[in-house]
């Protein structure tokens, strides 16, 4: 029986003198000192932990720490050999990046891509008390090497992370520091076993009428006393099991299993998540050789892009059942990978599924996710995304990248297969675009290679041997051909990125893109992360610190020239914050429900982006300290099955009422017409049966009456608990919200905060982390109606005084956003 030695834990760091980057000044000191490492781990964090460096996530320190990327490293320890085995393997499921591999100087091998488990049959050379060392080559020597050799190329930044099979992102990105380090990310293992094993397991699952057809491909490797032995397959599904014989010399099975009346898999929005428990086993002679446990859910999963009169659409079908993706963008939750414990993952994409999004996408610059990672997805039916790992640039398909890419593609497609929510395989993000959209030929490097058979032959290729159940597009964004451009609106995904660069929101409303892939708005981090990272003795925004924790280019400028348009301008960091945190709801929440609205035109949206990896001013709805910024909360709302919003159509406004049940939306809808003081103008009923997932339009004749003091009016329409609204005033018009009354009272748990006012109260706030930091609430910015209120439920580990919530920005509103006084 297959038998397992984790050596994880304690191992040390040393600077590698022997390796082929000359030793940085600032290292040398270091030469001859073992450091604590822990593994898995990432080498930045264990240089932190020992007060190495400073650390880099704070202030502008990465700046102070750019020698740790530009140094050879050295990570050991030592193991004793497994008792009564024929074959001993030493393997690493992740090794971040480029590495050799020796027990007791014996060279094992050498790896170079951190998305591939690198294995070692160590059995001739294992004893007790043996020395394992991996011996790290800086990812800059290994990328500028091939980067000479190949020929530098076109991409969206200027460090070479083209020519490296390593999470692209840790170079740095518009939202990300350049933090390239070197470690062992994932479990490392000593795997003890004799006459053979399961080396690897491709389930795929497909459904015939009321039946689950399970159809297992089992790999095999064999021992030298397993080689003339005839083998025996056990494979059961939930009660249901099919026995193969393998016969001698054989390393491939595939075994089918029917499952009656089958209990399908659905994501969240259409019906329950049911999952399947595998159990596979491998025997000889009546003895259990190996087992594999794992999990499958019976759907099926298609993208119709079917040509139309509109263009070509990209609807998901889940079980035949087409429907609007609610979905969030993914990036690694730290520029360290390894160092991101399984419950964070786990709560976020928990945050992710209250927020009643569906589908999460795997962002092609980050990671192929850990399996407790995609096991979350398939418990809280949260489809996947996957992009292949390819972003921003122009990489090469010449050798030794070819392979590499070709290996990780490979292991990761037969991962992945067991996941009832990985929906669709996608080749890469924004590459044939940029191609196109950047006129990428015509640049230095343009006639060289740039990825294209891998988007457009090889991968395929793959996915179809090897994934044929999936759905597999090209790229994010991707028209469907050569010959339309990538971007666009009327054909596939679209990335709407011309608003936030560009032009203003309001152009969100100027189209309906058939899928919107990526599309978002930038925001501040929430006060307390920000202030936690930056020791400045007071926040301001010309502060280096402050700007040094915005990564995009004039990302500040494009903050100002956005919110101009909107706010009055202010030096005033605390309400330039809350501006930021406005601005990013307005926008967002813009874009979500036109696009919503136009069902089924437009087949979905996926919001750049859910998380962060470190504190910075960026487009998430939750910051790297795992708070929710303002527009967590709005997507929360914006994502309801049951929503309403109000549409500027043809100089008029349409009600527009979306239900994304299975149930007709049946009810009568209230439109009134009202003063910002509370004044009814207007109020009329509408009966309204609303199909499921479909969505309806009500012209709204209040919104074209002529008014001598439109600047004073509102309009709110109410249906079954929700409600849309539409202001006439602009938000930077004095007086456009009404003063707040505020009664605070100590309760189980933390704070009810509620907030009344005579008037209408445009979008008040409560920041719970300027109360306690670890303190949350379950609201984001809420409208409160004339002679309304609104609570907001604020919870914390411990008691909270009330007075703390007396404290300056704790609550406030759109009146406090544009009035200095």
């Amino acid at each position: 029986m297959r038998t397992t030695l984790d050596l994880g834990g304690r191992w040390t760091w040393s600077v590698d003198e022997t390796g082929p980057t000359p030793v940085p000044a600032e290292a040398r000191s270091l030469i001859g000192r073992e450091i604590d490492a822990h593994v898995p781990g990432a080498l930045h964090a264990d240089l932190l932990a020992a007060g190495v460096i400073p650390d880099p996530l704070v202030d502008s320190n990465e700046d102070l720490v750019g020698w740790v990327s530009r140094c050879d490293w050295l990570l050991r320890r030592r193991i004793d050999r497994p008792a009564d085995a024929e074959r001993v393997d030493l393997v690493f499921d992740g090794i971040d990046t480029v590495a050799a591999v020796t027990l007791n100087g014996h060279t094992l091998g050498t790896v170079r891509n951190m998305h591939r488990t690198a294995r070692f049959d160590v059995s001739s050379v294992i004893a007790d008390d043996t020395l394992v060392e991996v011996r790290f080559t800086s990812p800059y020597t290994e990328a500028e090497k091939w980067e000479r050799e190949l020929g530098a190329r076109p991409s969206a930044y200027p460090e070479p992370f083209a020519f490296i099979r390593k999470m692209a992102s840790s170079f740095g990105w518009d939202w990300g520091p350049t933090l390239p380090g070197c470690g062992l990310w994932r479990d490392v293992r000593l795997e003890a076993w004799s006459t053979a094993r399961v080396s690897a397991v491709r389930p795929l699952v497909d459904v015939f009428e009321d039946t689950g057809i399970l159809t297992a491909h089992i790999d095999i490797e064999r021992a030298a006393s397993g080689e003339a032995l005839p083998l025996h397959l056990e494979v059961d599904v939930a009660g249901h099991a099919v026995h193969v014989e393998v016969p001698p010399g054989e390393s491939t099975a595939t075994v089918v299993v029917d499952v009656p009346d089958v209990r399908r898999w659905f994501p969240r929005s259409l019906g329950e998540p049911h999952t399947y428990p595998v159990a596979i086993s491998l025997w000889a002679h009546g003895e259990r050789l190996d087992e594999r446990d794992t999990r499958v859910g019976f759907r099926t999963i298609s993208v119709d892009r079917t040509p139309d009169d509109l263009g070509t659409p990209f609807v998901v079908t889940v079980n035949d059942r087409p429907l609007f993706i609610k979905g969030v963008n993914w990036i690694p939750e730290s520029v360290f990978p390894g160092t991101v414990p399984a419950e964070r993952v786990r709560a976020r994409l928990e945050q992710a599924a209250d927020a009643n999004v569906d589908l999460v996408r795997v962002w092609g610059g980050g990671v192929y996710e850990s399996d407790e990672f995609y096991d979350a997805c398939d418990e809280l039916g949260l489809l996947v995304w996957q992009d292949f790992l390819f972003a921003c640039a122009a990489y090469p398909e010449e050798e030794p990248i070819r392979s590499e890419v070709l290996a990780e593609a490979r292991e990761n497609i037969v991962r992945l297969s067991p996941h009832a929510s990985l929906a669709l395989w996608n080749g890469n993000n924004e590459n044939l675009w940029m191609r196109f959209d950047k006129d990428w030929a015509a640049q230095p490097g343009g006639d060289l290679s740039w990825g294209e058979r891998y988007y457009l032959e090889w991968l395929p290729a793959l996915v179809h041997e090897l994934d044929p159940t999936r759905p597999y597009t090209e790229g994010s964004p991707w028209s469907g051909d050569g010959v339309v451009d990538p971007n666009d609106v009327d054909h596939q995904t679209f990335h709407s990125w011309d608003a936030w660069n560009e032009d203003d929101y309001a152009v969100y409303r100027d189209s309906a893109p058939r899928f919107v892939s990526e599309f978002g708005w930038q925001g501040a981090a929430t006060w307390r992360t920000l202030r936690d990272a930056i020791t400045d003795d007071a926040l301001r925004l010309d502060s280096d610190n402050v700007r040094h924790h915005q990564k995009a280019i004039d990302g500040h400028t494009k903050i100002a020239r956005n919110l101009a348009r909107h706010l009055p301008a202010t030096d005033d960091f605390d309400r330039w914050h809350l501006q930021t945190q406005w601005m990013q709801v307005e926008a967002v929440r813009t874009g979500v429900l036109h696009w919503r609205s136009n069902w089924p035109r437009t087949a979905g949206t996926i919001v750049w982006q859910l998380n962060d990896l470190w504190p910075v001013t960026s487009w998430s709805a939750i910051d790297s300290a795992g708070r929710c910024k303002p527009l967590y909360f709005a997507i929360r709302d914006m994502y309801a099955p049951r929503a309403m919003t109000i549409e500027p159509t043809d100089g008029g406004l349409e009600l527009c009422i979306i239900n994304d049940h299975d149930e007709t939306w049946v009810g009568s809808a209230r439109i009134m017409r009202r003063r910002v003081d509370g004044e009814v103008l207007s109020d009329r009923t509408e009966p309204v049966s609303v199909a499921p997932r479909s969505v309806i339009r009500l012209a709204m004749p209040e919104g074209r009456a002529e008014s001598a003091d439109r600047s004073s009016e509102f309009l709110a329409a109410t249906l079954d608990g929700e409600r849309a609204l539409w202001c006439f005033a602009p938000p930077r018009m004095p007086g456009a919200s009404a003063p707040l009354d505020v009664a605070v009272t100590a309760v189980p748990g933390g704070l009810d905060i509620v907030v009344s006012s005579d008037g209408l109260a445009r979008d008040v706030l409560v920041q719970p982390d300027r109360i306690h930091p670890r303190a949350t609430v379950d609201r984001g910015f809420t409208t409160v109606l004339p002679g309304e209120s609104a609570t907001f439920r604020v919870r914390a580990p411990e008691s909270l005084d009330p007075e703390a919530a007396r404290g300056a920005f704790v609550v406030s509103s759109l009146r406090d956003i544009i009035d200095p006084d």
